[in-house]
Order: C-alpha cells, then structure tokens, then sequence
C-alpha cells in the first residue's frame, strides 16, 4: 500500500502511479478481510461488480453473498418446498446462509431438517464424514441446500466420492462450479440434476479472440505456467513438474498447445461470469477515476493529470462511485448504490453426461433491485426437474392437511412438521399446504426469449395453518370445507306449528263472536241481563282482539310488531281480566246491598263495574308506557342460541317490564278468583261465581306454567309457548264464562225465563 519494498505505514511512496483502489479477491473470507484492512485508509475496493467504499464503521454484509442467499430462499418458495436439509461451511457465511435461509422458510411455516456443519476444509475425517452422511441418509427431506465457499469444494466432494446416498434434489451457491472438476463418478451420480446460482454472464468484447491465442509464450508468468500445466497435463521444467498416476512425469509442455483443445466447458460459452465481475469492477473504478478527473479545475490535460496525482486523496474516489451509473461497450447498464451494485443472478441446472461432459441449462434468473424489490424468473419451458424426476418432487415433512382441516403442533417435532386437526363447528378451511402465485406489477417484467414461458412472481404461500370461522350469520359444512348461511328461525304461517296456531286463533276468534251475536240476539233475557251484560259484552270483545293479537306473534318478526305486541296484548288482556273481577264484584254487591241496612247499594249497578276496568286498564297502559319509553322491544338476530340457525326474535328490552306487564294481569285474575270462591254459595240460579271460580283456576294454572316454559325455550318455540298461554286462558274465559249460558240459552230455553 505504501509502495514502496520496504514498508512505510502511513506514508505513500510511490513516484511513478497514485493507488487509488482494490480489486479484491473473489472468495468473501479474503475478500472481507482486505476490505478491514483497507477500510483504515478508506480506499474503495472492487469485486465481481460489488464496490466496497468502506470508511469510518465497517460495513457488517457482502451484499453479492446477500442477495444469493434470498434467491435461494425465494426459488424454495417459490416451489413451496418447507422441509429442507442444509451443509454450510463452518465460516460467517454459512452462518449467515443458515440465519437468513431459516428465516426465509420460517416466514411461510417451513423449517430446516438438518444442518451439517462442513468443518474441516481440504481432507474431511472419516467421523465428520459419516456424521454428514448419516445426516443426510436420515432425513425425509427430497430438498437440500449446499451453501459453502469455494475452499471447501474438496472437502465436501470427498464425502461422496466413496459413499452413495439416496437420490435427493440439490440448490447450490455459486461455488458448483469448482464441484465440477472433480470427476468421481459417484459425486456425478449424486448431483446430477443439480440447481446453483451463478453470478449473471456477461459478454467482454474481444476476449474470445485474446483468450484462443493466450499461450505462455506471450505471458510467462507463475500463474499462466501453473494454470497451463494443470488445463493440459504437461510439465514445465524447471517451474512445474507434473506427476502421472503410474508415478512418472508427464510429458514437457511445449507452448504451442491451444485454449481450443483444453476443456473449459464448465465455465460456459465463452460468457466468463467471474471474469466479465472482474471486467465490469474495473471499469467502474475507471469511469469512477475519470468522473473524478474531469471535477478538477479547469486546465490542461497534464495540469489536471498532476492535480489528480498530487493533491487528490483516495478516499475522495468514494464519492464518484456511489449511485454511478455507466453503460459498457457491450450495452449493459451497470449501477451502483451506497451498498455496491445490485445482483443479479442465473439459476442454472447442471448435468453431468455419460461422455464425462458437463453441461450447463439457464432455467431462470433472479434480480435483487432492493431490499424490498424482487425479481423471480422461472423458465417454464426447461427441464428442470431432471434427470431423476420429471414433475416438480415435494419436500415436506408431512402430507399437507386436506381442506376441511387445520394444522395443530406435534410436541417435540419441528414448526413445520404437524398434525392435522379436523376444524370445530361454525369454521372452516378450504386451502392446503400447496403453493400458489400472486403477481405484483412492481416486480412484473417480460424478458424477449421466444415462445418460453416466464413466470414473473413474488411469492405467497397459502396454507391450513388455521381453521376460518365463519361468520355470526353462517355454518360451516359436513366436510368444513366452505361457510353456509344459516336458516332463518322464527314462526311461520307456513311453519305447522304456526299454521295450526292460526287456525286456533281464527276459530276461538269466529267462537267468540257468534257467543257475543248470541247476545246480543238474546239481549233482554235474563241470563244475559244477569251480571251485567255491558260487561259481558265487554268481555267478549276483549277476548276477540286477545285471540287477534296473536297473529302479531306470527310471522317474520319487524321492529314495530315488537313494539305492539307485548302492549296490545297487555293492555287488551288487562281489560278481559278487569272485566272478569268486576262481574264477581258485582255478584258479591248485589247479593250483600239486599241486606237491611247495607250501604252498598249506592254501588249496585255499571257504574262502579265501569270504573273498576277504566283503572285497571290504565293501570296497564301506564306500565306499557313507561317500559315503551325507558326498554323498548326490539328486533334481535340470535346467532348464538343454535348453531345452525339465525333465531328472529323480539327482544323484549326488559324482563324485569315483561314480568312486571304479566303480573299486573295475574292480580286481578287472583282477586276474581278469590272473590268468586267466597260468592260461589250465593243463592241464585243466575250466580256465575262457580263459572268464574273455573275460568280464574284454568288463567293462573296457565300463566304459572307459561313462566318456567316462557324462559326455557328459544326462537319460535318460545313464541309458541306464549301465543299457547294467550289462546289457551282466553279460551278458558270464555268456555268457562259463556258456555253455560249459550247451553241454557239453546238446550234449556226455559230456564231462561223471569217466572223460573
């Protein structure tokens, strides 16, 4: 760095030239060190196209290594292959590989079979190696990663050199290449097939031609020498002798032999990858250089050139290369950010022919264009799956849970590897384990290769790992497989428990008013005239808009059926039971104000019976009043009470109002009970005591049943139980009441008579 033979840290001695950066190594372990090392001095340093302007922290990530590892994680994916093995060198960027590929799976519910740990870096121990091999013999993953430097090649092709192992499907990093010149049969036989990321090829105009005519002839250096002695098999005495395996030396290379005859194949169709990085790194520092050249003061070409020289600092270059854009000569665009330039990576697959060739097939490609920006290029039309398979093999730990299921954790099993549980009623699950495509136009791009198919994609993995529930207003199927709507519960007139109830309602209805034409025919006769018959009237007409008001209970509930309900009903009901204790109150006046003396026959007449129901009634409606302002009834849909059905129900605001409306009606029918058991014995022929005794017995034994039924029933039944307690201590009423007299009235006209 000082220049000079002997060092000087910290001085620069050079008197001819200026350092002014680095082109580093390829491997990132001698890579990442120079970048420590000349980070100090802040001088900018250049690899496979990756510029590293490192000054003051050092940066903590090689981005080239970066964005390799997210291919790999987006090609598994892509293919949705989430139970994978995986050999990393025991070096930081296997480490790294292991972190951010682990990462990746666990984001889509995948996970690592196993991790190997290649430690050991020319010759691998027999232990280390069975440990790998067992490893990988073991596992039921058909996927495994490989993710070692180049320097660990020979270690890791020795492991199969000797052992076979069962066929499995093979994503390298760009170190496969050095794999390949190693010519065991069984390494061919186990990673044939073979997937790798190799750094994007480029053209470099005239290398071809440079590199057919390239002999030590014209560069006789150690480097040529020994890469001439190695391609050709010969010896260069006295530099490099090289030893045959019958223990001789092999024959004297003479120069002469061409580039054309060495088998370079495994290195492509004279596209160079590392070489055409190396060319672009280069010409990035020059275009950096030049750009940093003409900001000089204006001058002559050597008053700018000695400018550059003597007072122009290295690290200056940074700021030349950041976000530098250039086109090269072969018209590829070349663009650095603060972090280098973005990768671009060709997936390849690798073959290894019976003839001992090589050969290499670009199946897709993959663009790192940010940290959040993704390309993934598959090329549908390539055998990718060959030459052991011909359809895309699966890799997971166990079968995916079939639609109708969830997926439910197995203790001491890895994240991905699962049980699968049938889903709970009211959820649901339709998709499996498998994979599926969602395009994003940020990402889409079309490349011209003829009739090929290209899938631009970013992915997304669907999967069972939860079951959906449906909503408050659907079911979930037999098979748990999609959401239904659920049936609408509440009571029909189409339903045979409403129709039937209808009827009811209907001929109660039709019964009572015949009973109240009846009297009205037979208004002068004494049965009707006795007990007043306003009142009995009365009754009547109240206990047809009782059976009436049932049909509001009827039908596809609506928010003002709720509000008139409950209150018609009340109100109406109050009146029909007022109107009952006012007859028994007349009963008990008449019979006591004949007594000498009694003060009660100021009441006797319709008067006081009137009154009594205009209070009682009141009574009710204040009550109606008050709950319609303070709890009203409203429309409910009861999701929860059944599974399968949406109950329409009215919600009556308030229990504590409800109970209370029912009570109120329950006090005057228990004091016409009670007035009409204490005047059963009264001497008249007329007396309806006993007829209201009856009908009062049959109204409470009614209404204490509906409380307990009322409360332990849902949806249209409960709307049953209550149009059941109406009808039924309606219809008590009157056949209690009027039957005894329409009999008398028809069957024994002779009684009905003022003489008798």
């Amino acid at each position: 760095m000082s220049g000079a033979e002997y060092q000087v840290p910290n001085y620069d001695c050079w008197e001819k030239a200026k350092l002014m950066g680095y082109v580093g190594d390829v491997p990132s372990s001698t890579k990442f060190s120079l970048a420590q090392l000349i980070s100090m001095f802040r001088f900018p340093q250049a690899s496979r196209s990756t510029i590293f302007f490192l000054y003051g922290a050092l940066e903590k990530t090689i981005p080239n290594e970066e964005a390799e590892m997210d291919g790999i994680v987006q090609i598994l994916k892509h293919f949705g292959w989430k139970w994978v093995g995986l050999i990393i060198s025991n070096d930081d960027t296997g480490y790294r590989a292991r972190e951010k590929i682990s990462k990746g799976l666990s984001s889509v519910g995948g996970c690592l079979a196993f991790t190997a740990v290649l430690r050991e870096i020319a010759h691998i121990s027999y232990h280390h190696s069975e440990e790998i091999l067992q490893q990988i013999r073991k596992t039921s993953a058909y996927v495994i990663v490989l993710y070692i430097g180049t320097r660990y090649a020979s270690a890791f092709t020795s492991i199969f050199a000797i052992s076979r192992i069962p066929t499995k499907f093979w994503i390298t990093s760009s170190f496969f290449p050095k794999v390949t010149i190693f010519r065991h049969q069984k390494i061919k036989t186990t990673l044939n097939g073979s997937l790798s990321l190799l750094i994007q090829e480029g053209e470099i105009p005239g290398f071809e031609q440079f590199f057919y005519r390239f002999s030590p002839n014209k560069y006789n250096d150690d480097l040529t020498i020994n890469t001439w002695a190695w391609l050709f098999g010969c010896s260069f005495p006295p530099h490099v002798y090289v030893r045959l395996q019958t223990g001789g030396t092999a024959k004297n290379c003479t120069g002469k032999e061409t580039m054309s005859a060495a088998d370079v194949s495994v290195y492509g169709d004279h596209n160079y990858r590392v070489t055409y990085r190396v060319y672009t790194a280069v010409y990035a520092l020059a275009r950096a250089l030049h750009n940093l050249y003409s900001a000089q003061p204006l001058a002559n070409h050597w008053g700018q050139l000695r400018t550059l020289k003597r007072k122009v600092k290295a690290w200056q270059l940074n700021k030349y290369i950041r976000n530098l854009t250039f086109t090269t000569s072969t018209g590829d665009t070349v663009a650095f950010n603060d972090k280098g330039d973005p990768s671009a990576f060709d997936i390849v697959k690798w073959f290894f022919l019976p003839d001992g060739r090589v050969k290499r097939q670009k199946v897709g490609q993959f663009n790192l264009l940010n940290k959040n920006e993704k390309q993934l290029y598959i090329n549908g039309g390539a055998d990718i799956w060959g030459p052991y398979s011909k359809q895309m093999p699966l890799s997971q730990c166990n079968e995916p849970c079939a639609p109708g299921y969830r997926k439910a954790k197995i203790e001491g099993k890895p994240s991905c590897c699962y049980g699968c549980v049938r889903c709970a009623d009211g959820e649901m699950s339709n998709t499996t384990d498998s994979f599926y495509i969602y395009i994003t136009f940020n990402s889409f791009c079309v490349f011209p290769l003829g009739n090929q198919k290209i899938l631009p994609i970013n992915m997304f993995i669907s999967d069972a790992a939860n079951c959906e529930r449906c909503s408050e207003y659907q079911k979930s199927n037999t098979e748990r497989t999609e959401c239904l709507l659920k049936a609408i519960n509440f009571l029909s007139y189409t339903d045979t428990m409403g129709a039937s109830l209808t009827v009811i309602a209907f001929i109660l209805f039709i019964t009572a008013s015949v009973v109240l034409g009846i009297f009205v025919k037979y208004w002068e006769t004494p049965i009707v005239r006795a007990n007043n018959q306003y009142l009995s009237c009365l009754l009547l007409i109240s206990l047809m808009l009782c059976f009436l008001c049932t049909l509001l209970f009827i039908g596809r509930p609506t928010q003002i059926c709720c509000l008139l309900r409950q209150v018609i009903f009340g109100v109406v009901f109050t009146i029909s039971v007022s109107s009952v204790l006012a007859k028994t109150l007349t009963v008990i006046i008449a019979f006591n104000a004949t007594k000498p003396g009694s003060k009660l026959k100021k009441y006797v007449g319709t008067q006081l019976a009137i009154v009594l129901v205009i209070i009682c009634s009141l009574g009710s409606t204040v009550i109606s009043a008050v709950w319609m302002a303070s709890h009203p009834p409203f429309l409910e849909a009861d999701t929860v009470s059944e599974m399968d059905t949406v109950i329409l129900m009215c919600n009556e605001g308030s229990v504590f109002f409800f109970f209370c409306a029912i009570g109120y009606m329950g006090a005057p029918a228990v004091l016409s009970f009670i007035a009409a058991f204490l005047a059963k014995d009264f001497p008249d022929r007329f007396n309806e005591a006993k007829n209201i005794t009856f009908s009062m017995l049959v109204f409470c034994s009614v209404w204490v049943a509906f409380v307990p039924a009322y409360l332990s029933n849902k949806g249209s039944r409960m709307v049953a139980v209550e149009i059941f307690a109406i009808l039924s201590s309606s219809a008590g009423l009157l056949g209690c009441i009027f039957a005894p007299k329409c009999y008398i009235i028809f069957l024994q006209p002779e009684l009905n008579t003022r003489t008798f």
